[in-house]
């Protein structure tokens, strides 16, 4: 079979110290510290062998992520700018959703010919953070696409205990390609109902949100918000055709920073006037931006308002801890999908019509075009583009 395979030179930065289970598993925790010069190409590779508890999935449609390009962008000094987990040789892709080819003798609740889009983190399910439900913080992760193969790919081998079903999604698009591309979104919505209502608890109904950044995260993040009963939802975008997407997922307001910025106006002084005054009731950085959009934040919280992180950068952020305190407000620090039945309630939120995340849907691109169209997303001018195998 054909699959989007990613090497990179194992080289420790200089001043970097491995971690223990680093040396030991040779699995990056930060990637932008040790893998260097990656290359990225179309092979040749042999259709998965599953294990007894595995299913083998016929892959239908694969999302690029900006993790993906991260994967593939490097730094001055030829280290790829991801900085989480990874091994590498790895076919990469980990939102996808596709067919199940062949189930595995000890498989007992899916059979071949089912729907299905799965989890990309494979918690282990015994670690002490696993055993207190903080799956999403396994101490032994793998990670499909990251430091297992993944996604683009015409198969991909997955335990069965990772799966949902999505064949009800048929019934709400009355059409089984346009299901699986919807079932290829679960992923990424459910890292933003992870960190929106599992991790930071949700809002209130009437709540204000604001949202900084409309890449697929935040698309998810206004979508969601709007389901969830949000009385006003602002949205932050730079980029012309995202500010676009914005609205049509629907938020109520779309601002340019740099134009606010050209008439000396900071964000948080449109979301007071947009709320007359109130200020938000969550706030979500979608943007990994933080230097710049904690500190319009901090200003723009309601009373007990709530900060989600969710777009990842490496460094600190200036925070005014005592805007916290003098508000009562929180700072929800969120990662990974897992677990808290995040999957499932996002499967049933796109089934119901509640959410239609092919709106964010701009490209698709065949699997022999899949390293182009990963290069073509670093423009930033796309909303989701999915590989079709």
């Amino acid at each position: 079979m054909k699959g989007l395979l990613l090497e990179a030179e194992w080289k420790v930065r200089r001043g970097y110290e491995l971690a223990k289970r680093e040396r030991e598993t040779r699995r990056a925790l930060n990637g932008n510290n040790i893998w260097r010069n990656p290359k990225l190409e179309i092979q040749e590779v042999p259709v998965p062998k599953i294990d007894l508890d595995e299913v083998l999935i016929r892959v239908k449609a694969c999302g690029i992520c900006g993790s993906d390009l991260h994967m593939y962008e490097v730094d001055s000094d030829g280290y790829i700018l991801f900085p989480g987990h990874s091994k590498f040789p790895c076919i990469i892709g980990h939102e996808f959703a596709g067919q199940i080819e062949e189930v595995g003798k000890k498989v007992k609740n899916l059979k071949a010919g089912d729907m299905v889009t799965a989890e990309e983190m494979n918690w282990c399910g015994e670690c002490l953070p696993c055993r207190a439900g903080m799956v999403n913080q396994c101490e032994d992760l793998e990670e499909i696409g990251f430091t297992i193969n993944g996604a683009f790919a015409e198969y991909v081998a997955v335990k069965a205990k990772y799966c949902c079903r999505i064949d009800g999604l048929v019934d709400t698009y009355g059409d089984r390609e346009k299901a699986y591309e919807a079932g290829a979104l679960v992923e990424p919505t459910s890292v933003t109902y992870n960190g929106m209502f599992t991790r930071a608890g949700g809002f209130r109904p009437g709540g204000n949100l604001v949202i900084f950044g409309a890449g697929p995260i935040g698309l998810a993040a206004t979508a969601l918000a709007r389901a969830a009963g949000a009385a006003k939802v602002i949205v932050f975008e730079i980029t012309p055709s995202r500010i676009d997407l914005a609205k049509k997922m629907g938020a109520d307001k779309v601002y340019n920073p740099k134009e606010l910025e050209q008439q000396e106006i900071r964000p948080h002084e449109v979301v007071l006037e947009d709320t007359e005054g109130v200020g938000a009731a969550m706030l979500v950085e979608a943007a990994g931006a933080c230097s710049q959009t904690v500190p319009e934040m901090e200003k723009a919280m309601a009373i007990g308002g709530k900060i989600v992180q969710i777009g990842m950068v490496a460094g600190k952020t200036p925070m005014n801890l005592l805007a916290f305190q003098v508000k009562g407000a929180h700072f929800h620090g969120s990662i990974g999908h897992s677990g808290h039945d995040n999957f499932p309630s996002v499967i049933r939120l796109m089934t119901a019509g509640r959410i239609d995340m092919t709106k964010a849907v701009t490209n698709r691109f065949p699997l022999d075009e899949a390293g182009g169209a990963i290069a073509q997303s670093a423009s930033l001018n796309e909303g989701k583009v999915l590989v079709r195998p």
